[in-house]
């Protein structure tokens, strides 16, 4: 016991322990959603994209939030002009802006004096830096995703499901996708001190990945997602403190460990039932 105990006697701990289930529990309510639409790529786009925004926030010392509402304004807007403006798919203007939006955070950042630090603060997160006024704020954006997935959920179910009939149903898919966005911005600013705008998105991804190989409806999906994701703040924790490794990295990689390591198991146990009933 003392083993799983001993990580979380210091208040730095605990405290990295609070920001990081918080973190967990955002990223696996909105990444439930990314899942269930199969938009993994794009949410991977889009947590960088909201990068230079973020470094720009923390250059000119405001808010990350505007900041991380800026840039992701713009990604939106400059993916759908490379669609209609190019013969280039969705795919290729995704990856463009991938890769140039990252870049130009870590250009701004590189502003600083302190590039090194906040370069990696804001990247790699800093889980044993996590205050309690962070913690108040993290608990803000909480209750704001869940209010929001709460009031959303049959359009966000219907445009998961077909977009088409979602607007012939009246449920506004393109106000549902951009609120969609929306949140995934709010869990990225909520996560990044936590876990870093790179690694947030093993928490967005790897919880409901997890649960969609237990779940069998989209609401048990979600409550599995954020069990997962709790868990993998604990023991990512609990990990790093006994090993040595990356806190942060290290709360990322265990949800997908998990989701392996269970799909493994399932296709071990359907090929063991297969054998047994020839």
């Amino acid at each position: 016991m003392e083993w799983w105990l001993a990580p979380f006697e210091l208040g730095f701990q605990q405290r990295a322990l609070w920001g990081g289930i918080l973190a967990a529990l955002m990223a696996s309510t909105v990444g439930t959603w990314l899942v269930l639409r199969g938009m993994s790529f794009f949410g991977d786009a889009f947590v960088h994209g909201i990068i230079p925004g973020i470094a720009a926030a923390v250059v000119l010392d405001v808010n990350p939030f505007i900041g991380a509402a800026v840039a992701a304004l713009i990604m939106v807007v400059a993916i759908e002009l490379v669609q209609r403006k190019t013969v280039l798919g969705e795919d290729t203007s995704i990856g463009l802006l991938f890769v140039g939006m990252l870049a130009l955070g870590v250009v701004i950042i590189s502003q600083l004096d302190s590039y090194s630090g906040s370069l990696t603060s804001i990247l790699f997160g800093d889980a044993l830096g996590v205050t309690w006024s962070g913690i108040y704020s993290q608990l803000v954006l909480l209750a704001i995703v869940l209010i929001a997935v709460v009031v959303l959920y049959r359009p966000l179910l219907a445009l998961s499901l077909n977009k088409e009939k979602a607007e012939l149903l009246g449920m506004r898919p393109g106000f549902t996708h951009a609120a969609l966005l929306a949140l995934i911005a709010l869990a990225v600013i909520g996560s990044y001190q936590s876990v870093g705008t790179l690694l947030v998105f093993g928490l967005l991804v790897g919880p409901p990945a997890v649960a969609s190989l237990l779940s069998r409806s989209v609401v048990q999906m979600m409550v599995v997602a954020a069990v997962v994701g709790v868990i993998s703040v604990w023991l990512g924790l609990t990990i790093s403190y006994h090993f040595g490794t990356a806190a942060s990295a290290t709360m990322a990689l265990v949800p997908i460990v998990l989701f392996f390591a269970l799909l493994g198991l399932k296709n071990a146990t359907r090929s063991l039932a297969r054998a047994e009933a020839q």
